[in-house]
C-alpha cells in the first residue's frame, strides 16, 4: 500500500469515527441546550469545562506521547518495548489523576461557593468519577493512534457514542435538571472506557508482555512529559471554551450559554470537516520527518494547503448562514448567538490551519519552542479574556477568541516554516481564499429571499459547496496529484459517473499540469 494510499485509509477511517462521535455528540449538544434553556446551559457548560480541564490535565502530555513513541517504536521495529512504555505512561497518568482530584477537591472545598454555587456535593463527585473514567478512555484512543489502527478508534465510537446519545434522551423524557445530566455525563464515560479497554486488548495482545526501557528513551519521554505538559494545559485554556467561566464571573450564565453554543458547534464542525485529517498527522509528520527535513517540511506545507482548501468553505458558510444555522438547531430563544457562531468559525479555521505546524514540532522535538509560546499566547489570550470579559461582556468574548487566534496560528506557521525550511504555498492559499470568498457571494444570493432556516440552508448550502468545488478548479487550487487522486477515487466509488465531472477533472488535471 503506498504512502498516500495508507494516509487515505487512515484519515477515512478517523473521518468515521470522528463524524460518528461529533455528530451524535452535536445532537447531544443541541438536546441538552433546547432542555435546559441558556441560562442552566451556562451553568451546564461551566460543569462539563471544568471536568474538561480536569482530563487535560490528568493526561497533559502523556496521550501525545502515546501516540509518537508507539509509532517511532513501531517504525524502528522495536515492538517488544512498547508495552514497558504504555506500562511506565499508564504509571504517570494514575499519579497526575491522583494530582488532579486532590487539587479540584481542594478548590471546591476552599472556592466552590463563590465561584460555582450550582455545584453541589454529588455533582462534583459524578463529575470527578466522569474525570476517572474518560481519562484512560482518552489514553486507550491514543495507543490505536500509535498503531495507525484508526478502524479501532471508529469501533469505539460506534458503540458509544449512540449509547451517550440514548442516556441524553432518557434525560430528556424524565423531565431532568442539571444533574440528570451530570449522570448521564458519569454513565457515558463508564461506556467509552469499556469499549476503549477491548479495542486497545485486542491491538496488544500479539506483543510481547515482559521488557524494560533503555535509559536513552526513558530520558526522551520523560523529557517530553515535562515540557508537553504544561504546553497542553495552556494550549487547551487557549483552545477550550474558558471563556464560559469568565462569562459566568463577569458577565451572566445566560451569556454564557449563547457562548457555549456558538464555540461548541463551531469547533465541533471544524474537527468534522478539516480536522478529520489532523487526527493522522502526527504520527505520519514523525515518519515523514525521519525521512529527513526536507520530507516533513513539504509535508507541512502540503499538510497546511489542505487543511485551508476544506476549511476555507465552512467559514464562508458560517459567515452566510450562521443565524439560519442557530435558528434551526437551537430555536430562537439562541438568537444572539448567531454572530458568536460567525466568528468562533474563523477562529476555529485559523486554530485547525496549524495543526501540521504543531505535528511538524512535536515530531522534530521542538517541544521546549512551542511550550514557551503557549505560554505567553496563554497569558495574552487569559488577559484578552478577562479585561475584555469583565468590560464588555459577550462582545468582548468574540474578540478575545478571534484575536488570539490570529495572533496564535501566525506564530506557529512562521515556525513551522523555520523547521522544514519550506515556505508555504502563499500563492496557493491566496487562490483558495479567494474561492471561497466568491462562493459566499454566490451562496449569499439566497439571503434576501428571506426563507425560513432549514429552506435557506437546503438552497444555500449546496450552492456554495458547487460553487466553492467549481471557483477552485478555475483558480488551480489542486494540484495534478490532488487531482489524480479525485480522478481515482471518481472512477472506483463512482464507475467515472457523472461523465461531466469525469471531463471536468481532466480538464482541471490538464490545467494543473501545464502550470506546473
Amino acid at each position: 500500500m503506498t504512502s498516500r494510499s495508507l494516509t487515505l485509509r487512515n484519515t477515512l477511517f478517523s473521518s468515521l469515527g470522528i463524524y460518528v462521535e461529533y455528530f451524535l455528540g452535536m445532537v447531544c449538544a443541541v438536546l441538552i441546550a433546547r432542555h435546559l434553556g441558556p441560562h442552566h446551559y451556562g451553568i451546564y457548560g461551566l460543569f462539563i469545562w471544568f471536568a474538561a480541564i480536569g482530563i487535560v490535565v490528568t493526561n497533559s502530555g502523556i496521550t501525545t506521547g502515546v501516540i509518537k513513541f508507539v509509532a517511532e517504536l513501531r517504525g524502528s521495529r522495536q515492538p517488544e518495548l512498547i508495552r514497558p512504555l504504555l506500562g511506565y505512561m499508564r504509571k504517570v497518568q494514575r499519579w497526575h489523576l491522583l494530582v488532579v482530584l486532590g487539587i479540584g477537591l481542594g478548590l471546591y472545598l476552599l472556592l466552590g461557593q463563590r465561584y460555582a454555587a450550582e455545584l453541589d456535593p454529588l455533582e462534583f463527585a459524578l463529575l470527578a468519577a466522569a474525570v476517572g473514567m474518560r481519562a484512560p478512555y482518552m489514553f486507550n484512543v491514543a495507543v490505536a493512534k500509535g498503531f495507525e489502527a484508526f478502524d479501532a478508534t471508529a469501533r469505539i465510537t460506534l458503540v458509544a457514542a449512540p449509547t451517550n446519545l440514548a442516556l441524553v434522551v432518557a434525560a430528556m423524557l424524565l423531565h431532568g435538571d442539571i444533574l440528570w445530566f451530570v449522570v448521564m455525563y458519569a454513565l457515558s464515560s463508564a461506556v467509552f472506557l469499556l469499549a476503549s479497554q477491548y479495542q486497545v486488548h485486542r491491538l496488544l495482545a500479539p506483543l510481547p508482555r515482559r521488557g524494560s526501557l533503555p535509559g536513552e528513551l526513558l530520558q526522551r519521554v520523560r523529557r517530553h512529559l515535562k515540557i508537553v505538559s504544561l504546553t497542553i494545559i495552556v494550549s487547551f485554556l487557549i483552545a477550550s471554551d474558558v471563556e464560559i467561566l469568565f462569562l459566568n464571573m463577569f458577565a451572566s450564565a445566560t451569556a454564557a450559554g449563547y457562548f457555549k453554543v456558538a464555540y461548541q458547534l463551531a469547533s465541533g464542525i471544524m474537527l468534522l470537516v478539516p480536522g478529520v485529517f489532523g487526527a493522522v498527522l502526527l504520527p505520519m509528520m514523525a515518519k515523514a520527518l525521519s525521512e529527513g527535513r526536507a520530507v516533513g517540511g513539504r509535508r507541512f506545507v502540503a499538510v497546511t494547503s489542505y487543511l485551508v482548501l476544506l476549511g476555507a468553505p465552512v467559514v464562508a458558510f458560517g459567515a452566510c448562514f450562521a443565524a439560519a444555522v442557530i435558528g434551526l438547531l437551537y430555536g430562537s430563544a439562541y438568537a444572539a448567538a448567531a454572530p458568536v457562531f460567525a466568528l468562533c468559525m474563523l477562529a476555529s479555521a485559523l486554530n485547525t490551519s496549524t495543526q501540521g505546524a504543531t505535528s511538524l514540532l512535536v515530531s522534530a522535538d521542538r517541544q521546549h519552542v512551542i511550550l514557551t509560546l503557549t505560554l505567553l499566547f496563554g497569558v495574552f489570550k487569559i488577559a484578552m479574556d478577562v479585561t475584555l470579559i469583565r468590560h464588555f461582556g459577550l462582545h468582548g468574548a468574540m474578540a478575545a477568541i478571534l484575536i488570539a487566534a490570529a495572533v496564535s496560528s501566525s506564530a506557529y506557521l512562521l515556525l513551522g516554516m523555520h523547521v522544514g525550511g519550506v515556505p508555504l504555498e502563499w500563492r496557493r492559499l491566496a487562490r483558495i481564499v479567494l474561492a471561497a470568498l466568491l462562493a459566499g457571494a454566490a451562496a449569499a444570493l439566497v439571503l434576501p429571499l428571506h426563507l425560513p432556516p432549514l429552506a435557506t440552508l437546503l438552497l444555500g448550502g449546496p450552492l456554495l459547496v458547487a460553487a466553492y468545488a467549481l471557483f477552485t478548479l478555475w483558480l488551480r487550487c489542486w494540484t495534478p496529484a490532488d487531482i489524480a487522486q479525485l480522478k481515482e477515487l471518481h472512477l472506483r466509488f463512482a464507475a467515472g459517473r457523472p461523465l461531466l465531472l469525469g471531463r471536468l477533472l481532466d480538464w482541471s488535471g490538464t490545467r494543473a499540469e501545464q502550470r506546473s
